[in-house]
């Protein structure tokens, strides 16, 4: 990834971070000699470098995938900057956003107790709290034949690059310009960029 140093980075625990809240994302990899992509939720363990995940088993990328080198793209934060909003008119459009990614090598997953461990882990970050659903609750033979229909896999984490495109190579007073007018945005991504770029002004000082 293309990362001016302005833009990169560097506090690894940031990283994590967006991999952690932002964990749907983009799993690359080389298919019958061309790029091939698949868009699923990815687990980190932190403590082993890894990510967890699982390709539903129709989905032919899992096939050749072993002893690649693969990229995950983790997606953060997006929006669009305007240049009427800032002091000049010497100025074009930009877009600001958040994003990390992941290199390593996947290992396929063929042990039913590991792979239903990650089913587990995976419904504990995403139901809601105090949702009363339990996986371990589901009809056992249910859920075996569900996990027949999917491949298991963890990717041994190698290489992490984060970016984080937050005005900061304009002055901090259009920096500030571009907050004031994000936060009187009612997007998500818009409010999410104007807190990210605050918190990025405020280290500065």
């Amino acid at each position: 990834m293309y990362i001016p140093s302005h833009f990169l980075i560097e506090d690894v625990n940031i990283a994590y971070k967006v991999m952690k809240e932002y964990s749907f994302a983009t799993l690359f990899s080389h298919h019958n000699g061309i790029p091939f992509a698949t868009h699923l939720p990815l687990i980190l363990d932190q403590e082993n470098q890894y990510l967890y995940g699982h390709f539903a088993r129709p989905n032919p990328q899992w096939k050749d995938i072993q002893n690649q080198v693969v990229l995950a793209v983790f997606h953060g934060p997006h929006c669009y900057i305007s240049p009427s909003w800032y002091e000049t008119n010497k100025a074009v459009p930009t877009w600001n956003y958040v994003t990390v990614h992941v290199n390593g090598e996947i290992e396929l997953i063929d042990d039913e107790q590991q792979l239903m461990e990650s089913f587990h882990e995976m419904v504990q970050k995403y139901e809601a709290p105090g949702s009363p659903y339990r996986l371990q609750d589901v009809d056992a033979d249910y859920v075996g034949g569900l996990s027949k229909g999917v491949q298991g896999f963890k990717m041994k984490i190698t290489k992490i690059e984060g970016k984080a495109k937050l005005s900061q190579n304009h002055p901090v007073e259009r920096q500030e310009l571009v907050i004031q007018q994000l936060e009187r945005s009612s997007g998500e991504n818009e409010r999410k960029i104007a807190t990210l770029m605050n918190a990025n002004l405020q280290r500065m000082k």
